[in-house]
Parts: structure tokens; C-alpha cells; sequence
């Protein structure tokens, strides 16, 4: 038997070693996964889940992208992660207009695309050359492009982000699909601008229904489409269907059989996504995809209406950074000039 002095030095000792434990614990920092507790509501900011952004950044077109991204930056606290997708050539310009603006501070990644994989895959069409440029098929091969997310934000260049992008992540996926859109009937409120400039919002505005091949797909002309321009994608799906796949199967019947056509409503990205998705994606907010801001240089929206809308797209023709176009006001909030003086404004004399 210890004697009693000896039982009072080791409990001594035991309290000055749990002091010393807890101490350290608190200066170090001692991760939650080792201690068996859950996280702490202060968590450093590292521990945010990040949210991936793809956007191309087009040679001819880059302050697009420069003021969709800056318009995400500046209107949400999330942990954004951009993923700047360009061609070899045009990577340099973009990296420098970055670094050397206002938007040095953002988190982003520069993906370079190969063109070589659409080879043989796209139909030329001289209707409107500006549709088979490579980047627009971009979101056709996210899953080789992003490779560590399992959920990805998808944006055209032409879009302002006037929401946090958090909410728009945070858009719910069925199970079983692996993307969401808008759906181009979603908003009563688009409904006249879609009907005063002529814009297409189904499958027949997209798909040649004289050919057998579209026929055999058993899909109404009367189908309500979707505009992909904004996807929220969810890339184990996407992989396990093999969209990316599926998409180039249609690419290359369309080069065989020329089953869609850019001198209809939405040119060659959009109908083979049309095709690949029908019945099998989940919705996104309608007011996160205002569109046809660029359909006519002439329709407008009303003001109260925009100033609700969560994100603008100007698909269409008539662009925010050319001219005629309409809105340009809210586009140019957000919009950083060019370092290096390469991209301009076109705008009417004064």
C-alpha cells in the first residue's frame, strides 16, 4: 500500500499533466477529427466546403468572363473556387488581366482545352460560325476538366451573378440525375419577351422533326426545353451515365445525319444536351437564369424585374459588351477594364 503522502504527489502530478493536456490543446489547436468532437460553428475558413465555378474565357469575348466572375466575387462570402477554362493561346491574356486587377484576390485555376477532342464531332454550319467554337462544348467534358468535386457550377461567359452563388450551389439534385437547368417555360414573367422576339422554349425550336432519327426518340415537339447555359452539375452521375459520352454520340450522328442545325433556335451545344437530359434532369430556381437578355436590341425587361432576378444571361446575338444591346448598365457594374487594352467596349459615339 502507497502511503498516503505518495497517493496526494501522484494526483498532484495527474492534474498538473491534464492541465498541461488541456493547454496544449488550446494552442495547438488540436484538429476535431482527433478529439472526437464535432466542428465548431467558428471554423476557420478552410474548412468551408469550396464551390467549383467553370467559366471559358474566349479570345474576342474575355471581358465577359472577367465581369461574370467579378460580378460572383463581389456578391457572395462562399469559398469560390473558378476554374477559367481557355484555349492555349488565349491563356496568358487572361491569367495577366486577373493578376493585375482587383480580381487578384479571387481563388482560380486555369484549364486549358484541347479542341483536338471535338474532331470529327461537329457539323460546320456558316449560319452562325460564333456557335461551333470550340469552347461552347466545354460543359460537355466537365468530369475530364474538373477532377475533384463532386458538385460543379456550370456559366456561359454572358451571365451576371447578382445572388450569393451559395444559394445556387446549394440547388437540389434528384437522385439519379446528374444536372439541373432552367426550364425555358419556368417564369410567367419572361413569357411576353419570349412570344414579342420570336425565342424558341421547345424541342421542335431545336430539333429537325423530319428526320427519322428525332422521331424515333419519342419526345414531343411541344416539350418544354431547357437552356444550359447555367448547370449545376453533379459529376458521380455524370460519370456513371457516361453523359459525356452520350453527348458525343449525338455530336457525331448530328455531323452524319444533320438532325439539328444553328439556324435553329439554339445551334449545335444545346440540342444534343436537350436530347441526352430529357426527362432525367433536376430544376434551378427560375429567377438564378433570367434570359434572352440578348435576343433583340430593342425588348427590355422591366427594371424592378432585374433588379430581383438572381443572375442575367444575355444568349442571343446582341451582346453587353457590343453594340446595340440592351442592359448594359447592370453589366458594366461589373465589368474591369483590360490591363493590357486588347479588349474594348464598343459602345456608340457620344
Amino acid at each position: 500500500i502507497l502511503p498516503f503522502a505518495s497517493v496526494n504527489q501522484i494526483l498532484l502530478l495527474l492534474l498538473v499533466l491534464t492541465v498541461c493536456a488541456i493547454l496544449y490543446n488550446k494552442v495547438h489547436k488540436v484538429p476535431s477529427s482527433l478529439k472526437n468532437e464535432t466542428v465548431d460553428l467558428e471554423s476557420p475558413e478552410e474548412m468551408e466546403e469550396e464551390i467549383p465555378v467553370v467559366i471559358c474565357a474566349a479570345a474576342g469575348r474575355m471581358g465577359a468572363a472577367i465581369a461574370a466572375i467579378s460580378s460572383i466575387y463581389s456578391n457572395s462570402e462562399a469559398n469560390v473556387l473558378f476554374y477559367v477554362v481557355g484555349l492555349k493561346n488565349s491563356i496568358p491574356h487572361i491569367r495577366k488581366w486577373i493578376e493585375n486587377s482587383k480580381l487578384k484576390e479571387i481563388k482560380f485555376k486555369i484549364v486549358e482545352f484541347n479542341p483536338m477532342v471535338l474532331k470529327g464531332k461537329i457539323r460546320q454550319d456558316a449560319s452562325r460560325p460564333e456557335l461551333l467554337q470550340p469552347l461552347n462544348f466545354v460543359r460537355f467534358y466537365l468530369p475530364l476538366l474538373i477532377q475533384k468535386h463532386e458538385k460543379v457550377i456550370y456559366l456561359d461567359d454572358d451571365v451576371i451573378v447578382q445572388g450569393d452563388i451559395q444559394e445556387l450551389y446549394d440547388t437540389k439534385l434528384a437522385p439519379g440525375h446528374a444536372a439541373a437547368f432552367s426550364d425555358d417555360c419556368d417564369l410567367p414573367s419572361t413569357h411576353e419577351m419570349v412570344r414579342s422576339v420570336g425565342m424558341q422554349n421547345t424541342y421542335m425550336g431545336f430539333l429537325d422533326y423530319r428526320k427519322q432519327a428525332i422521331r424515333d426518340l419519342g419526345i414531343s415537339p411541344s416539350t418544354c426545353s431547357f437552356n444550359p447555359g447555367v448547370i449545376v452539375a453533379n459529376m458521380t452521375e455524370w460519370k456513371h451515365q457516361r453523359i459525356t459520352k452520350q453527348l458525343e454520340k449525338w455530336m457525331q450522328r448530328n455531323v452524319e445525319e444533320n438532325l439539328y442545325s444553328s439556324t435553329l433556335g439554339g445551334g449545335v451545344a444545346t440540342s444534343p444536351m436537350l436530347i441526352v437530359f430529357y426527362g432525367k434532369h433536376s430544376t434551378i430556381n427560375p429567377m438564378w437564369h433570367i434570359r434572352h437578355l440578348g435576343w433583340s436590341p430593342d425588348t427590355r425587361y422591366s427594371e424592378h424585374f432585374l433588379q430581383e432576378a438572381k443572375l442575367l444571361h444575355w444568349n442571343g446575338r446582341y451582346k453587353p459588351w457590343d453594340y446595340p444591346s440592351v442592359h448594359t448598365d447592370l453589366w458594366e457594374n461589373w465589368f474591369i477594364p483590360d490591363p493590357s487594352g486588347k479588349f474594348k467596349l464598343t459602345r456608340p459615339e457620344s
